[in-house]
């Protein structure tokens, strides 16, 4: 018996829609993250890209449980003096609420050039509407 390794060439790619509209955070996160990579398929290969394409609509919608919305720290640094910025989910919903989606996504997706690749599968939007009823896609429940 041989171990299977799935080819690029090979990989059938689907399209879902996740509606964040009422859903937590990490959970819409792990479920966009599980698809991006392909772990839901029997053909999932770790190396190779095996993933689907995944829209997520309603993220300025999404919930953060808790006191997360006032108390997580979302920080960056420049490299210069005095160059350290930080942000709560509130003031980062009000400026882009895609952004609290998209790096929730790319913290759980692997650091790599297959996790970028991977990363740019995902595509966000923070109402009802996308450009993307050409390729049909499905609609993904999270329960």
């Amino acid at each position: 018996m041989k171990t299977f390794s799935a080819k690029p060439h090979e990989v059938e790619r689907k399209w879902h829609i996740i509606d964040a509209k009422g859903k937590v955070l990490g959970q819409v996160a792990v479920e966009a993250a599980r698809l991006l990579r392909g772990k839901h398929k029997p053909i999932f290969t770790s190396h190779v890209d095996t993933g689907d394409f995944v829209i997520v609509v309603n993220a300025d919608q999404v919930v953060l449980t808790g006191t997360k919305e006032n108390s997580k720290i979302y920080s960056r640094f420049s490299g210069y003096v005095g160059g350290k910025k930080v942000e709560t989910p509130r003031i980062v919903r009000e400026r882009r609420p895609i952004l609290l989606v998209e790096r929730a996504v790319w913290g759980m997706l692997p650091k790599t050039r297959l996790g970028r690749t991977q990363f740019t599968k995902l595509k966000v939007y923070p109402g009802e509407q996308h450009p993307h009823e050409a390729q049909q896609p499905s609609v993904y429940e999270i329960r």
